[in-house]
């Protein structure tokens, strides 16, 4: 479960085109005032590192964020950000140093792969990737090196342009980079789905592509969780893969300038950041357990356990009762490495026996309002039977 703590809302000082947060950015509701002592107040309730975020949080006064950090330092022992780069100077870095924060930047690829990601013209744009890959480069070598966000799109995943992420995958590997997350698109409008959106092989064939790349160090956290979910061990995944309340995110507690409570933007389909509900719900799993997939469940599907009908940001339509309209790309992944579990002589639990019991298990707990794991029901099926 993670602290996002945005002093500034959603403001950002880039014009991402594909941004989920840009319904939320075009309502407009006057977000910016904050009050450190109210943040504060708000992550101490929560009693857990956070983690600033955005838009971009890199806007907020260097006194402020130093404030904020050093107050995080004292009473947790580090600090995370997520940002988009451009903003990062030798004030940051001495801070990111003094106050132990963990860096995560948002970046598509080199130069025209990273186009997507808009600062007013393309020569801007250009401009500004050029100065960030820099920036990534500098972290690397006086020994921070950043975790990185990827966005799959036309920009960079291409037929022409794949061979060019990965030559760049392979470069970070060689600077020190050790994570990245892969995403792809969560689409807001159709015109950034005409625009920037790539079909289901094209997805699958990137993302498999960079699944075989062979790196020294680093690592893809999806086909890890994927690996880990097809495994039941379900314990220390995404949450994408987990099951997530749209009204609750149960993995991201927000926290606004006012100390508000908010839940993951990504839900966010209407421009209004909901408060968050104090208890969560598990409806969106029931309804598509029992809905079949022709009408926008996943009735029947041998991988819903390790996907659950994935991000409901992602869902069919905007509708979170749905599954997500990217599930396809994941049923292709997951059957490439079920595949190879089964060659290794491993086990996946979409292929065994125990499948229908551990499905009714975790049905039977959603409808006593409850949340429970595959690990812990594989780990303790006396436990599994008993409550069923």
């Amino acid at each position: 479960m993670g602290v996002e703590v945005k002093p500034l809302g959603v403001h950002c000082n880039i014009q991402c085109q594909y941004c989920y947060q840009n319904p939320v950015r075009d309502a407009d509701h006057g977000q910016g005032r904050y009050s450190l002592d109210a943040m504060k107040a708000a992550i101490a309730a929560e009693g857990r590192p956070f983690s600033l975020f955005g838009g971009e949080p890199l806007l907020l006064p260097k006194a402020d964020l130093e404030a904020l950090w050093a107050w995080g330092h004292k009473q947790y022992g580090k600090n995370g950000i997520q940002t988009n780069g451009l903003l990062i100077d030798e004030d940051h870095i001495r801070m990111f140093h003094e106050y132990n924060v963990n860096i995560g930047i948002s970046i598509d690829g080199p130069a025209e792969l990273n186009d997507a990601r808009w600062n007013g013209s393309l020569e801007r744009t250009r401009e500004t990737t050029a100065r960030v890959e820099a920036t990534i480069e500098k972290l690397c070598r006086i020994g921070i090196p950043p975790g990185l966000i990827v966005t799959l799109t036309r920009c960079n995943a291409s037929a022409d342009r794949l061979p060019i992420l990965a030559k760049w995958m392979e470069r970070l590997d060689q600077l020190g980079i050790r994570s990245v997350r892969l995403h792809v698109l969560e689409v807001e409008d159709e015109a950034v789905r005409t625009k920037y959106g790539l079909s289901i092989s094209e997805n699958v064939t990137a993302l498999l592509t960079v699944e075989k790349l062979q790196l020294a160090h680093l690592r893809f956290d999806l086909f890890k969780d994927m690996h880990n979910m097809l495994m039941g061990w379900d314990e220390q995944t995404t949450c994408v893969w987990t099951g997530c309340d749209p009204y609750t995110t149960r993995a991201v507690r927000g926290i606004e300038g006012d100390g508000s409570r908010t839940n993951c933007t990504r839900t966010n389909k209407d421009g209004v950041d909901f408060l968050k509900s104090a208890d969560e719900g598990y409806e969106r799993y029931l309804a598509l357990y029992a809905t079949p997939q022709r009408a926008g469940g996943c009735a029947g599907c041998r991988f819903f356990l390790m996907c659950k009908g994935q991000c409901p940001g992602t869902a069919i339509d905007g509708d979170w009762r749905n599954r997500s309209e990217q599930c396809e790309i994941w049923k292709a992944v997951y059957t490439v490495l079920e595949r190879r579990i089964l060659e290794a002589g491993g086990s996946p639990l979409s292929v065994s026996a125990t499948l229908p019991a551990l499905e009714a298990h975790f049905v039977n707990s959603w409808r006593r309002g409850e949340t429970t794991s595959m690990m812990a029901a594989v780990r303790f099926p006396r436990h599994r039977t008993s409550r069923q």
